[in-house]
């Protein structure tokens, strides 16, 4: 995913003078590209994420459209205070690429976790969060980003992800996308969990069960009509993500639904309480029952209770 982000941004980056890349200490090979072209227009700036943020401020306000990249747990964790009051507080041109959501660096520990930066992310003014489902929606947000205007926080995984589309879809920012339209429950899923989505379609239809899949690809803004839309159709709605539940997707849809009169049941499917596992991205998830195999027992439940 990273790889088609960042090659389509480097087609922008040779034929736009004002736009710039900051790196902290990681992903060499991933911008040779960026840095062959216009190596004046690219930093490292080493492990010193905080003043990374305070550099694409300056670069902002001097009319640079600027892109920081790292890991999400030191892109945002770390340099949350700068973000804040240098680039969020100020409604600059500023992107902040992060890469590692959720459990994707299982293997380094938990400080290598990113679970906390929706929550984050979505306590700032001005700060839209776009996360995209495969390859081909980050290549659709590397131009779509480049156009925006304010700050941004795009969370992206890693590489060799699935593909849930074969062309690029109608991605506009605040616009979810439906896969598909059933009428015994709703999925609304996030980055990641997109692709489990569709794979749960078929597990699902395998017991007679339709469901709704929507690609919520933009946390904020958050798209509250189509949400009460969802709402209004479906008794059960899931949300997806791979996120502590606190704070992320479900949060933001349990608040439209608060203020609603809609008789719907939301459950939440993220990441609950941590635990002492360390491992790979798929022995977490599969601790954590964000496997399509755990959500698919899960939803059968729900419907059991609700039955």
């Amino acid at each position: 995913m990273r790889a088609a982000f960042f090659k389509t941004l480097a087609e922008l980056y040779q034929k736009d003078v004002n736009t710039y890349v900051l790196t902290a200490d990681l992903g060499f090979k991933l911008f040779d590209d960026i840095k062959a072209g216009c190596p004046d227009r690219f930093y490292d700036i080493g492990v010193a994420e905080a003043n990374m943020g305070s550099i694409s401020a300056g670069l902002s306000l001097s009319g640079k459209n600027v892109y920081c990249y790292s890991i999400i747990p030191f892109l945002i964790m770390r340099a949350f205070e700068q973000i804040r009051i240098d680039i969020a507080y100020h409604n600059l041109d500023v992107k902040l690429v992060g890469v590692g959501g959720g459990v994707t660096y299982g293997l380094e520990g938990f400080t290598h976790f990113g679970l906390e930066d929706f929550a984050l992310m979505r306590s700032l003014p001005n700060m839209t969060i776009v996360v995209p489902a495969d390859p081909v929606e980050a290549a659709c947000l590397a131009k779509i980003s480049h156009r925006h205007k304010g700050p941004m926080y795009i969370r992206l995984g890693r590489n060799n992800e699935p593909s849930v589309h074969e062309k690029c879809p109608d991605f506009q920012i605040g616009k979810p996308i439906f896969l598909s339209e059933g009428k015994h429950v709703a999925i609304l899923a996030i980055g990641s969990m997109v692709y489990i989505g569709k794979q749960l379609l078929n597990m699902l239809r395998g017991k007679g069960i339709t469901a709704t899949l929507v690609n919520v690809h933009t946390l904020r803004p958050l798209d509250a009509e189509v949400i009460k839309q969802v709402a209004s159709t479906h008794e059960l709605i899931f949300s997806l993500e791979e996120h502590y539940v606190e704070g992320g997707l479900g949060t933001a849809i349990a608040e439209i639904l608060a203020e609603t009169r809609y008789n719907t049941c939301l459950k939440r499917i993220g990441v609950g309480k941590l635990t002492a596992h360390i491992g790979s991205a798929e022995y977490l998830r599969e601790k954590y029952g964000l496997t399509a195999d755990k959500i698919f027992h899960e939803i059968l439940n729900k419907l059991m209770e609700n039955s």
